[in-house]
């Protein structure tokens, strides 16, 4: 499993089903069912009039540029640059905040108690890792600021140059935040990399920022030995330590590099102090590498007002935002998603604990039997996630609930229904005594899971279906701050407010930058359309970053500056604008493929549409020019597809032999078509033919990015004698 570390491909061998603990309530259940079912809605029907006042959230601005339809955020009139005076980097933001909550818990992290390797008991003669982990162990603002200052010193000592960059190329942890924050404090620039990333997108991201001071993990000293000869310009490597032995260079293979632990580092500077070099707003804080769906990993430069720029933003947009939140920090640091998310914490005095994707929930992977997970012992308020994790999650339960059966399956389901009725706002009663009634008797035990003390989650990555929003709204008890944003926006351009329950949407824009939308006439999506204005999404403001690193052709294509010095970014996706201001992403320009009789088909959009298919994990719609149908490529679910063919009796000798049967095929072609057309799919949209793949897309496979986003070329060429069979 530790190939799996920093990535979100842990979701691929985690069954989420497995982490909730039902109980059943019995009589007591059943008459709360009959009371609250019957006499609440008598009692509360005069209640249940009456329409709700929309909110206006985003409203019309004029702006400079390429013509179209732009919005602002409606709280604000005026862009905001900075959350407070005197903090124009988030090296002078990070230092201002350690002194506000100097004495408050800032970093926290569990005590390794013990570590054991099991034996699988499937006779391969794998051995797994499991983790005995005590208390969550913190540091105070005050006390990571001391850390902080000694790093950026002994850096410096350590013989970097400040001309030169640091890549920090590990997974998400206290030391990481410490080594970027530190490195800010000389006005150096960090290169961040997936601890997943392969050989070939290491070298090249190395080589290309021509970074000399390298930050990782221990354990990953063996790769950077094993791609030494085609370094070609790092001089020094600092690893994080653990409570395991980890095999280092020898001393002849490291001759011409320096190597030290974090805590030398620190060390060093601790004994010689560096004068500080702080950095200006338009100093390049970081070169982020996207995990792009095509080629190799493009470099975004990213200044430190773009990143104070979205941490002002953000801020006030989660509700009452303060030091008694904890959050639980588990996403990768070196995507913007969680770097962003971190940033806005450490700026309102949150604490931050670490855990890991494999030790998250008491099930996990890594826990030991009888060891709770990060989750249970944090008891976060504040939580990330991805739409991958949060749809796993619903399957979850759905399952779990689906075993257990009865009058457990029965009241969970009339109480979810009654809870979305009053979400949907299709009546009030039910958000008062009704919802207290049946948060403590159905949903309590599936919150429990997640720490049980969750008020609000942050979204993003990709599009989160309406149900899988919905679900977390009621089984968590948490809004979900759905985002939009992009590496080159550094996360920053939309988000929903948590007290909007619509689904489908990503909220009005952040009030750091104006989103335009500008016609696309070749897909025939305009800004005159009715009822809503429609076109490509182009992001303007402060959160735009500076370009791609050395890609000066890819830069001036999508990022613009209009006659008034505001810059802008062409994001290549299709969005459309509710009344109230809110944004709708309905399409991507580079999905869009017109088939041999002319209609055209949105990869995207059918692929959103049809991974609601319970045989579907993940999915791939291909369409070709030449032909005027679509075919697609299937990553089956396991469990749902093992159960039917159970039911159906069918035998086989593995997974792969089941989806290679044709009964097998049939069948979930058959699921995928009514799914389609519940979707109101049109025939040309919905795939003509399938291939059903046995084994999981993961970022290590190359054929997802970081954030479970398909790599369509890569897909493309890695099946491409599949798809030219679909095609025959």
């Amino acid at each position: 499993m530790a190939d799996q570390k920093g990535s979100f491909s842990w979701l691929q061998s985690l069954n989420i089903s497995d982490i909730f603990v039902w109980k059943d309530h019995g009589e007591y259940g059943a008459v709360a069912a009959i009371v609250i079912g019957i006499l609440v809605p008598i009692l509360f029907s005069a209640l249940f009039l009456g329409k709700k006042r929309e909110k206006i959230r985003g409203v019309p601005v004029e702006v400079g540029g390429e013509a179209g339809y732009a919005v602002r955020n409606a709280r604000k009139t005026e862009l905001v640059e900075v959350p407070w005076e005197g903090a124009p980097t988030m090296a002078h933001l990070f230092q201002q905040a350690c002194k506000k909550y100097t004495h408050n818990r800032f970093l926290g992290r569990r005590k390794l108690i013990e570590k054991e390797f099991v034996q699988s008991g499937d006779g391969s003669g794998r051995r797994y890792e499991k983790l005995h982990l005590g208390k969550y162990e913190w540091e105070t603002y005050g006390e990571v600021f001391a850390r902080v200052s000694n790093f950026a010193s002994g850096l410096l000592k350590l013989g970097h140059n400040t001309d030169s960059r640091v890549a920090i190329f590990a997974d998400t942890c206290a030391e990481w935040l410490i080594a970027l924050q530190g490195c800010f404090r000389q006005n150096v620039t960090v290169v961040t990399i997936y601890a997943s990333l392969g050989e070939d997108a290491l070298i090249h991201s190395l080589n290309e920022t021509e970074v000399s001071t390298l930050i990782c993990d221990s354990s990953q000293l063996k790769k950077l030995d094993a791609i030494r000869s085609k370094l070609t310009s790092i001089e020094n490597i600092i690893y994080f330590e653990d409570d395991s032995k980890q095999d280092t260079f020898s001393g002849e293979d490291a001759s011409n590099w320096t190597i030290a632990s974090f805590s030398e580092v620190e060390k060093l500077g601790k004994e010689s102090p560096v004068e500080l070099s702080m950095p200006s707003k338009n100093s390049i804080a970081v070169i982020m590498y996207t995990s792009g769906s095509t080629g190799l990993p493009k470099g975004v430069m990213i200044t430190h007002g773009n990143i104070v720029a979205t941490t002002a933003a953000v801020m006030p947009v989660i509700p009452n935002l303060g030091s008694h939140d904890v959050y639980l920090a588990y996403l990768p640091l070196a995507h913007v998603f969680e770097m962003a998310a971190e940033s806005v914490m450490l700026a309102a005095g949150v604490a931050i604990g670490y855990g890991s994707p494999l030790t998250l929930t008491d099930t996990s992977s890594k826990i030991k039997e009888g060891t709770k997970g990060d989750a249970s012992v944090l008891k976060p308020t504040l939580l990330t996630a991805v739409p991958a994790i949060i749809d796993r999650i619903r399957d979850g339960v759905l399952k779990k609930v689906g075993k257990k059966g009865g009058l457990v399956k029965k009241l969970f389901h009339f109480a979810y229904n009654r809870r979305l009725a009053a979400v949907k706002g299709s009546f009030l009663g039910a958000w008062g005594l009704e919802k207290l009634v049946w948060d403590t008797i159905v949903f309590k035990q599936i919150r429990t899971a997640l720490g049980g003390q969750l008020r609000f989650m942050l979204c993003g990555g990709a599009p989160l279906s309406g149900d899988s929003q919905h679900f977390i709204n009621i089984c968590m008890g948490a809004p979900i701050g759905q985002g939009y944003g992009l590496t080159e926006t550094f996360a920053g351009a939309a988000f929903s407010e948590w007290d909007d329950y619509s689904v489908g949407r990503v909220g009005p824009p952040l009030p750091c930058g104006y989103i335009k939308l500008v016609s696309w006439e070749e897909g025939g999506y305009l800004t005159t359309d009715k009822p809503m204005p429609r076109g490509e999404i182009v992001v303007g403001g402060f959160s735009v970053t500076a370009g791609y690193f050395k890609n000066p052709e890819k830069t001036e294509e999508v990022f613009k500056v209009d006659e008034k010095g505001m810059r802008w970014f062409y994001t290549g996706d299709i969005g459309q604008f509710h009344p109230d201001g809110c944004l709708e992403i309905i399409d991507r320009k580079k999905d869009i493929v017109k088939l041999q009789h002319g209609e055209y088909i949105s990869l995207g959009k059918v692929e959103a549409a049809l991974s609601s298919c319970d045989y579907v994990d993940n999915i791939m719609v291909h369409a070709d020019p030449f032909h005027n149908y679509s075919v697609a490529l299937v990553v089956a679910s396991h469990q749902p597809l093992k159960k039917w063919a159970e039911q159906a009796g069918i035998s086989y000798n593995d997974f792969p032999d089941l989806c290679n049967k044709p009964e097998t095929v049939t069948e979930v072609m058959q699921s995928i078509s009514k799914v389609a057309k519940a979707a109101k799919l049109n025939k040309s949209e919905i795939p003509a033919k399938i291939k059903l793949l046995p084994d999981p897309w993961t970022p290590e496979s190359g054929l997802v990015t970081a954030a479970l986003k398909i790599k369509r070329e890569q897909l493309k060429n890695k099946f491409k004698e599949d798809l030219q069979k679909l095609y025959a």
